[in-house]
């Protein structure tokens, strides 16, 4: 069974770095990991029993670790609902309220 390590960054929010090997954190760039921080261990993942993991297809990460040696997932980027609802209201040409 092939394993995967998920670690958090204490310094980014909803953040986490999936490495081939626990604690073996030689192929991630020494940028990644200082903006990273010190990476807090969150567990080891079997990469064998999802289809999905980490919001992506199981064979998509493995090939990123296995080319990379580990994978970033980045938080979904959060829309900002008023500009979604102001766009809306220029698509149907309602004018703006003042």
């Amino acid at each position: 069974m092939k394993l995967s390590a998920v670690y958090k960054s204490p310094k980014k929010v909803d953040t986490y770095l999936y490495v081939a090997k626990r604690d073996d954190f030689t192929q991630v760039p020494a940028a990644l990991m200082e903006k990273f921080g010190t990476p807090l261990f969150v567990m080891l993942i079997p990469l064998n029993k999802r289809e999905i993991i980490a919001g992506m297809d199981r064979n998509k990460l493995v090939l990123k670790l296995e080319s990379e040696g580990f994978y970033l997932q980045l938080p979904p980027k959060v829309t900002n609902l008023l500009e979604g609802h102001l766009h809306g209201r220029q698509i149907d040409n309602i004018p703006d309220a003042k």
